[in-house]
Formats: C-alpha cells, sequence, structure tokens
C-alpha cells in the first residue's frame, strides 16, 4: 500500500466542507444540483471540491474556459449517493481490489462493490434522466474513469485531477 493511500484515508476521516468549499458549490452548481451534491457523503463531497478547485486552478493557469469542467468536477462521483461507502469500507474495497488484481468485480451483486465500480455509469444515468446537461458533460462524468480514452485533453484534466484528489 502506498503512502498516497495513508493519505487519501486521512483526508477522508477528517473532511469538512468549509466556506470557501461552499462558495464553489455554489457558484457552480444550481439548487437541484446542490441539493444533489449534498446527498454525497461529506468526504466524496470534499473530495469533488478538493477536483473542481484543482480543474479552476489549472484553467486559471493556462487560460483555459472551465466552467464546464468545472461543473464535473463537482459532479463527477455523484452515482455514489446509491450506496455509501464510508472511509474504511472505501478502503478495504481498494485493498481487496488490488489484491485480487480486479478480480473483485466479479462480486457486482455486493451493492457497495457495484457502486465502487460503476459509480461513473450509475452518475452519467442519474444526470442524463434529470436532463438538461450536454452529452460533453454527461461524457466526462461517465468517462472519468475510462482508461481507454486517452487525448482528450478535458477528461485528461479531469481524471488527473480525481486521481490527485
Amino acid at each position: 500500500m502506498s503512502i498516497y493511500r495513508i493519505k487519501q484515508f486521512y483526508w477522508s476521516v477528517t473532511a469538512k466542507i468549509d466556506l470557501k468549499d461552499r462558495e464553489i458549490i455554489n457558484k457552480y452548481l444550481d439548487k437541484k444540483e446542490q441539493d444533489l451534491f449534498s446527498k454525497l457523503s461529506e468526504y466524496e463531497q470534499k473530495h469533488c471540491v478538493n477536483v473542481a478547485r484543482d480543474i479552476m486552478n489549472f484553467c486559471i493557469d493556462k487560460n483555459i474556459s472551465s466552467n464546464n469542467l468545472i461543473r464535473a468536477g463537482l459532479l463527477h462521483d455523484i452515482g455514489k449517493i446509491y450506496n455509501k461507502l464510508n472511509p474504511i469500507e472505501k478502503s478495504l474495497v481498494v485493498m481487496l481490489d488490488n489484491v485480487s488484481k480486479g478480480k473483485l468485480k466479479k462480486f457486482k451483486n455486493l451493492q457497495k462493490v457495484d457502486v465502487y465500480y460503476n459509480h461513473a455509469e450509475k452518475g452519467y444515468k442519474l444526470l442524463k434522466c434529470l436532463g438538461g446537461y450536454e452529452e460533453r458533460f454527461l461524457y466526462l462524468v461517465k468517462n472519468h474513469h475510462n482508461d481507454c480514452i486517452i487525448g482528450d485533453k478535458e477528461l485528461d484534466i479531469l481524471k488527473k485531477y480525481d486521481s490527485m484528489n
């Protein structure tokens, strides 16, 4: 297990949404999206805000238009509302996935395993059903863990900052 995974665990158990986080949420998400976002566990909310903040800073630095990408950063894990994993459960799933070299996927009948592996697709379907989203935005949410897609600048940015947080 890497030191980075230990840091992630620490971040998840100490996560708190503060006023600066709330400003980002309020600036980029409408009321309906904020209500949906609030259904994520606090540590997942913090993760998403951190992803969005890093995207925002990158885009400012590179002078890239970013509203859609920042919103994707905030909502990329929205599929996790279907079955929340607490930090200990998530750590166990991550370790079991690592030890089993991905064979844990076979246990998709276990809801927590299913959400861990399929939250991107679940989030995509949820947002698509709610309507009002551009296909490009939905594509980013759906593919933020898809390692087969390379060379898509926006998706690469989202993946980078998701993995760093």
